[in-house]
């Protein structure tokens, strides 16, 4: 049986009561909201339950509205992931990863074009709840994006699969773009341009480290060759969900040959590849003490491929599995 985190469930309740349902009308549902406060998932087939129920009650565009109110803290570990990200799409491919590892599931699949990214949602509907589910998902994913980049960037069209609803009036102003239904797939199209939009997190960070490259050369001085192997790492940690990043894709970003990075590295007697190490041990020794973090979460946070690999690299490291030297420490 799938489960969907309470978080979500509760986003939809905290929506409908925003909407001006009764607390009385959601007593009927199978999760009422005055008994939520132990629970930390709920049946996949209750959360559809609970999206025909308010659907039905506060009519065509509810799962569209409520999408909107998505902020990123609401994807728990997800979420934390995407605050690194370089650029927009980004997200995606941290998804495809995350369910991945955790599921063994592909949601989300990206097709690029010329001048256009297709991003697919993989989610077949068996029921009413998942297409106004599938709904939700495709207008959280733009005011995500535009959470990220903090920018007004818009799709160029959402595609569904299901039948067009009785109202429309909600869904090209929420969207801001053209709206299909009765289509091959669930879809929404960016241009390539706002796909690749640098995030915000991205943008700061990266013109910090510019910044400071330019004052060495306009001083004609040097960061010492242990700071710029701590910036690396910093980009690093930011990198991992995406998997473990090469060279020349952080060189690419800060601007310096792979040449430049590995003799600066070499200075203060590191490489690359040892810091990407350093930085994932690091990391999973830091989420190994928080016994809510589930090895499957380490291992996408680490940039592993999958859970068996992290585990490998761990024994390798310490003599003993993640669990064992959570139950050590």
């Amino acid at each position: 049986m799938q489960y969907i985190s309470i978080h979500l469930y509760k986003k939809m309740i905290d929506c409908a009561l925003d909407e001006g349902i009764s607390q009385e009308a959601l007593q009927t549902l199978p999760f009422p909201p005055d008994k939520l406060s132990d629970v930390q998932a709920v049946p996949a087939d209750d959360f559809f339950v609970l999206h025909e129920f308010l659907d039905q009650q506060l009519g065509p565009g509810f799962a569209l509205r409520t999408g909107q109110k998505m902020k990123i803290e609401d994807y728990g570990v997800l979420g934390l992931s995407w605050r690194t990200c370089s650029y927009a799409g980004e997200i995606f491919e941290r998804s495809e990863r995350y369910f991945m590892l955790l599921s063994n599931t592909y949601v989300f699949k990206v097709v690029e074009h010329t001048d256009t990214v297709d991003v697919f949602l993989n989610r077949e509907p068996h029921r009413r709840g998942l297409e106004l589910s599938n709904e939700a998902t495709l207008s959280a994913t733009v005011v995500v994006l535009q959470q990220m980049t903090d920018t007004d960037i818009f799709p160029t069209e959402v595609s569904f699969k299901h039948n067009t609803p009785s109202n429309l009036s909600d869904y090209e102003d929420l969207l801001g773009c053209s709206v299909l239904f009765n289509q091959d797939a669930y879809k929404i199209t960016y241009t390539l341009d706002a796909f690749k939009t640098r995030t915000a997190k991205a943008d700061a960070s990266i013109n910090q480290f510019l910044v400071e490259r330019v004052e060495e050369e306009t001083k004609g001085l040097e960061v010492s060759a242990n700071k710029i192997a701590i910036d690396v790492k910093n980009l690093i940690k930011d990198a991992l969900p995406s998997g473990i990043p090469s060279i020349s894709q952080l060189c690419e970003m800060m601007g310096m040959s792979n040449r430049t990075l590995t003799r600066r590295l070499s200075e203060g007697g590191t490489t690359f590849r040892d810091l990407v190490h350093t930085t994932q041990k690091e990391i999973s020794f830091e989420l190994l003490k928080n016994p809510d973090r589930n090895v499957g979460e380490i291992a996408f946070e680490t940039g592993f491929s999958d859970q068996s690999a992290f585990n490998r690299a761990f024994k390798k490291w310490t003599g003993k599995s993640p669990l064992e030297y959570r139950k050590a420490g």
